[in-house]
C-alpha cells in the first residue's frame, strides 16, 4: 500500500524542469506514475518536450494532460481522476524534492495510521545570507510554517475521493489546501507531518506582486463561509491584517466623502487617519527587510494600495459565495 503516484499541476513555468530533474535524481522506490497536468488556458502542443526530457526513465511512467486554465484545484482533480495507486502525491511546478525523497516519502507512508488521510512534507525556503529578506521573501518563507500545503502533500488517493477532491471554486493557489484538509478532519481522517524535504526556492516577482495577492482575501470570505467565524483556528492560520486594511480604506473613503461634502475638520480627522494606518503598515514592512532604495519606494507605494485591495477582495468575495453550498464534486 506504498505505491504512489506524483501529480504536478503547472503553467510550464521555467521552475518545471527543474522540479522534474530533481524528482527523476531523487534516490528510493520510484513513483508508479507521474500525471504533469498542463492548466495554461492555451497551451501550445510542443512546448512540454524540454521539461520532460529531464525525467529520464521515469518519461515512461509519466502522462499528459491538459484543463484549458480552470486553476490549481480543478488541474490536482484532473490529475486525481487518472491515477490508480493508493496514495497521490502533489507536488508544486517550482519546487525541487531532495536527493532522498522518494525513499522518504515512501517511509512516511508506511508509518501512517489506517486513520491518515495526508502527509506533509517539511518545506524549506532558502534566504539570502547575507542581508535580510525583503517583503516578498518573508512572505515565501511563510510557507515553512504553512499546514497542509500542497506544495508537497501526499494523500490516499480513496480518501480524497471520499471527500470530492479539491473545492474548485478555489481559483488560485491559496486555501484550496487548507479547505480539502478540513474536510478530511471532519470526515474522521488524520493529517500528519513527515520527515521527507523539499525546497522551495523564492521565486521572482514583480514591484506590485503584494497588491495582486490580495485577491486571496476573496478565498478567506469562501473559507468563512464553508467552515464558520473560527476557520482561522481550525486551519492554524494566521488571521493577517484584514480588520486593519478595512479600518485604514474606510478612514480613507470617510475623508474624501466628508472633504466633498465640506466637513473641512472631520474629514481632516479621517485623513490622519488614513495616514497614521498606511504609514504604521509600510513601518512593519520596512523595518525587518534589507531596506534598500528598491525597499524602501516600493513598499510605501503598495502599502497604499494593498489595503483598499485587500477590502474590495474581502466584501467581493463574501457576496459572491453567500450562498455556495458544500462541496460534493465527484470525479467526472
Amino acid at each position: 500500500m506504498t505505491s504512489y503516484a506524483v501529480v504536478v499541476p503547472t503553467l510550464l513555468r521555467d521552475t518545471l524542469a527543474d522540479c522534474l530533474a530533481a524528482l527523476a535524481a531523487a534516490r528510493g522506490p520510484r513513483p508508479d506514475e507521474i500525471v504533469l497536468v498542463d492548466d495554461r488556458p492555451d497551451p501550445a502542443p510542443d512546448t512540454l518536450a524540454h521539461a520532460l526530457s529531464v525525467l529520464g526513465d521515469l518519461r515512461e511512467r509519466t502522462t499528459t494532460v491538459a484543463t484549458g486554465g480552470r486553476g490549481p484545484a480543478a488541474a490536482r482533480n484532473t490529475g486525481l481522476r487518472t491515477v490508480t495507486a493508493p496514495w497521490t502525491a502533489f507536488l508544486d511546478d517550482d519546487v525541487q524534492v531532495g536527493p532522498h525523497w522518494c525513499a522518504q516519502l515512501v517511509r512516511d507512508l508506511e508509518e501512517a495510521t489506517p486513520d491518515t488521510a495526508g502527509v506533509q512534507g517539511v518545506i524549506t525556503v532558502p534566504l539570502p545570507g547575507e542581508r535580510r529578506p525583503t517583503d516578498w521573501e518573508r512572505g515565501t518563507a511563510g510557507l515553512t510554517r504553512a499546514r497542509w500545503i500542497t506544495a508537497d502533500m501526499a494523500y490516499r488517493t480513496e480518501a480524497l475521493r471520499q471527500v470530492g477532491g479539491f473545492d474548485e471554486r478555489f481559483p488560485r493557489a491559496f486555501r484550496e489546501d487548507a479547505d480539502l484538509a478540513l474536510r478530511l478532519l471532519d470526515a474522521g481522517w488524520r493529517i500528519r507531518k513527515g520527515r521527507r524535504t523539499t525546497l522551495h526556492p523564492v521565486r521572482p516577482a514583480s514591484r506590485w506582486a503584494s497588491v495582486g495577492r490580495q485577491r486571496g482575501h476573496a478565498d478567506d470570505a469562501l473559507m468563512r463561509h464553508l467552515h464558520g467565524p473560527d476557520w482561522w483556528d481550525k486551519a492554524v492560520a494566521p488571521r493577517g491584517r484584514i480588520r486593519r486594511h478595512t479600518a485604514i480604506t474606510a478612514a480613507g473613503a470617510a475623508a474624501c466623502a466628508l472633504a466633498a461634502t465640506g466637513h473641512r475638520r472631520a474629514a481632516t480627522a479621517c485623513a490622519l487617519g488614513w495616514a497614521a494606518g498606511t504609514a504604521e503598515f509600510a513601518r512593519a514592512r520596512i523595518v525587518p527587510g534589507p531596506r534598500t532604495r528598491d525597499e524602501v519606494t516600493t513598499v510605501p507605494a503598495t502599502s497604499v494600495v494593498v489595503p483598499p485591495a485587500a477590502t474590495w477582495h474581502r466584501l467581493a468575495g463574501a457576496w459572491r459565495h453567500r450562498n455556495a453550498p458544500a462541496w460534493q464534486e465527484v470525479a467526472r
